[in-house]
Order: structure tokens, then sequence, then C-alpha cells
């Protein structure tokens, strides 16, 4: 009887010391950062979901490490991110980040096709250098430490192009409202005039055809971690010449050939993801109310953006995109109704055709594998950069599409017709957010082909 009481009083204990084991809680004494040599200390606080003083549980603290480490690889600031915890007793922790600075200035030379993707100018366009843009585009990341972004380039070509972009994160104490600015002078010697059988028809002259300019000054709020608000306010002009109007008199609203306007945004987005760059777990929701004023032509747009990334495991994952536009049209030209083909709307498999509408709604499906990867030595920056890895990523993706247009071209088919495309592809990734997609498409016409997608972003 005495040994019965005796094990049930030490199993008693033992479940109330496995209880205390679980919810056993720690107070976070210090956080100490190392290898910010430029980005300030407070920017990396800023991504963290804890701070010094909070009380979390053990069995958290793994998590939230996860979500900090994520976080601080999604700013861009950093090519290597650690987070990592010390106890100092039973009762107090010390976190400990590494991070390895990215390089923040690149005087880069431009180089890029103006078609709406690298196959349509490789094969369409026959690879022609008159339809490349090129010149000096400087680039400086964290100008001041505090993350903000400086953007200078003087570009010639098939566009003439000056632009000037500054965006600061955090203008006040709490690290919530930032300011941005920009500014774009443009000319070019040929237009995108019509749409026949799904696909652009250009027209070309020896002098400017086109030339306008834009800019914009926006206000952006970040209430916590994920969440991050925008307001932009716009304003320019758009001239088209007489060829241009001869050619294409429907190309601006009312007919016109020169058009004064401003505009004004809203955004709201919420991003949760591993990975921003190529993202195998979280989601995100994306939506953005325009509205163009002007004398010529308003314009009003909605576009609603869902992605959900959800990982069996650390070799294999899926990814599902939803993405709509609505427009209301008062004035119908050209270049308002452009809409699958432009921007983020776009399908796999159908790189080659642009379809006009006033809605279209887009679903993608993929499933990724791992293959593996390999890092290889670096002989150009060795001292800063040893090593490049590089991960491969086969998928098999399917996308579903659908355009209404209240006023179809005889010539164009696509519009209001179910869209269907599917394909194999592989997905390489590395750092400084490099994503190059290679994919085998077939779509609902028939067309087979490769396509690449992606490359390097700074």
């Amino acid at each position: 009887m005495f040994k019965s009481l005796k094990f049930s009083f030490l199993f008693f204990l033992f479940i109330l010391a496995g209880i205390h084991k679980a919810h056993a809680q720690f107070s976070i004494n210090a956080i100490d950062i190392e290898g910010n040599h430029k980005t300030k200390s407070y920017i990396i606080y800023r991504e963290l979901p804890y701070k010094v003083g909070d009380v979390i549980s053990k069995d958290s603290i793994a998590i939230l490490n996860k979500i900090a480490q994520s976080q601080l690889v999604n700013t861009t600031l950093f090519n290597e991110v650690v987070v990592s915890t010390v106890e100092l007793d039973s009762a107090h922790v010390q976190l400990k980040i590494q991070v390895k600075e990215r390089w923040y200035f690149f005087p880069l030379p431009y180089f890029r096709w103006v078609d709406r993707n690298f196959s349509q100018w490789w094969n369409e366009q026959n690879r022609s250098l008159e339809r490349v843009n090129y010149g000096v585009n400087f680039r400086q990341s964290n100008v001041t430490g505090n993350n903000d972004k400086l953007v200078l380039g003087l570009i010639t070509g098939y566009t003439q192009q000056a632009i000037v972009r500054y965006q600061f994160p955090f203008i006040d104490k709490n690290l919530h409202f930032g300011l941005g600015a920009g500014f774009q002078y443009l000319t070019q010697k040929e237009i995108n005039y019509t749409t026949q059988n799904d696909k652009q028809v250009f027209y070309k002259t020896d002098g400017v055809i086109r030339s306008g300019y834009r800019a914009n000054l926006n206000l952006s709020y970040r209430p916590n971690l994920f969440e991050r608000h925008a307001v932009q306010i716009g304003f320019g002009e758009d001239h088209i010449s007489d060829s241009a109007f001869l050619k294409q008199p429907n190309l601006l609203p009312s007919y016109a050939k020169s058009m004064s306007y401003a505009d004004l945004s809203f955004s709201f987005s919420k991003t949760r993801f591993n990975y921003n760059a190529y993202p195998t777990q979280g989601n995100s929701t994306e939506f953005v109310a325009f509205q163009r004023i002007a004398a010529a032509g308003n314009l009003t747009s909605f576009q609603f953006r869902k992605i959900k990334a959800h990982s069996f495991s650390t070799s294999n994952f899926i990814y599902v995109e939803s993405n709509s536009i609505f427009k209301i049209l008062p004035n119908r030209n050209y270049n308002d109704q452009k809409l699958m083909g432009y921007g983020n709307m776009q399908m796999n498999g159908l790189e080659y055709y642009v379809i006009e509408g006033n809605a279209g709604t887009i679903l993608k499906a993929s499933f990724n594998h791992a293959l593996g990867s390999i890092t290889v030595p670096n002989i150009l920056t060795s001292k800063y950069l040893p090593n490049i890895k590089y991960d491969f990523w086969i998928k098999l993706f399917s996308n579903l599409g659908y355009v209404y247009d209240a006023h179809p071209l005889s010539s164009n088919k696509l519009s209001n017709t179910l869209l269907r495309t599917a394909g194999i592809g592989i997905d390489v990734i590395s750092i400084y957010d490099f994503v190059l997609k290679v994919d085998y498409s077939v779509n609902q016409l028939g067309d087979k082909g490769l396509y690449l997608h992606g490359g390097l972003n700074f």
C-alpha cells in the first residue's frame, strides 16, 4: 500500500514537472546584434517579433526566432542572417542576431528589352537590339543605414528616360510612417498602337512619336511586422505625334494628342512569407485602388491579389495565386483597356499574347519539389563572398484565366473565353533574390514553347 502511494506521488510530481516545463517562461534580457556595419540597429529591431523585457514561453522561442530571421532576410539588406538563443539562467535568455550585409551601391550598366518578357523579345522580335534600352542605372540601397533607397537612371535606346526615385521607410520616432518621391521623363520612337490576333502591333518612326513625364509622392504606413498601407499622388503629361494620332486616333482618351492628368492610389498589403522572392511557406493579400483624373478621360481600377504557399516538407510545397482586376472605363481608349499580359497579370504559356478588357482574373497553381543545391566558388569577390549557393526546384503548374471585354474586336479571340495553360519548369534561386524560371508550357490554342522569366533583382 505504501509503495503504491509512493509511486502515485512520484508520478504526480513528474506530471507537474512536465506541465511546468511545457509552460516555462523566459524574460528577454538582451538582444545583441553583430555585423550591421552600416544598417542602424533600430532598423533591425523593427523587424523582430519581440523586444527586450518581453516574457515568452520556451516553446515559442524557436518559432519567433524563425519569424525574425525571415523578416530580416526580406528587408533585402542582408545576405545571411542567423538568430540564436543563449539561456542565461532558468528565467532569462539573451538573443543573438548575426547579419552579413549586402553590397548596397550598384553603378550598373543597364540593358533590357522593352517587350513584355524575354521570350517575346527573343523570338517574336528576333532579338532586335533596336528594341533594347541601355544606359547607366545607379542604385543605392540603405543610403543612410535606414533601409532607404535611391535610384538614378539615364537610359537611351528604344526609350530615352531620366529617372529619379527616393524612398525613406520611416520618418517618425515609432517607425510607422514612410515617405517617397519619384520623377520620370521619357521619349520614344515606337508605340504599340493596336492588337491584332491577340498580339501587339507596333508603329515606328524616325522621330519622337511619344513623350511625357510623371512625378509622384507617396506616404506609407506600417502598423506592424506584416501590414503595409500606402497612398500615392501623381501627376504628369502624355503626348503623341501627328503620325501616331493618324495611326491610332484612339490611343489616348477622347481622341486627344496630349493629356494632362493627376491620379490617386491606395494600396494595402499583408505579407507573411518565409522568403518574399521565392516563398515556400506563408501567404499574402494585396489590394490596390486607383483613380485617374483628367479632362480627356478618367479611369478607375481595382486589383485584388492573394497568394498562398504551403510546404509539406523542406522538399515539397504548393503555390496558389489568384489575381483579379476590374476597370471602369467611361472613356474607352486603347491604352486604358490593356489588361492581360501586362504587369503581374501574366499567364505562363501565353507570353506572346495580350488581351484587352474591362475585367480579368487569373488562378495559378503549382507543385514544387526541391532537386538539390550546388555551391560554387566566387572568383570575382572571393574575399567578400567566397561561395555562391544555387537552389534548384522542379515544378508542375497550371493556369486558368478569363478576361471580360464589353466591346471585343473581331480579330481578337481570347477575350470572353476560358484561358488554360499548363507545363513543367525549373526554378533556380540564389543570392540577391536571384530567381530564374525556365518553363515549358502549352496553352489551349495548342502552342508549345520554352519561356524564361526573372533574373537578378537589385
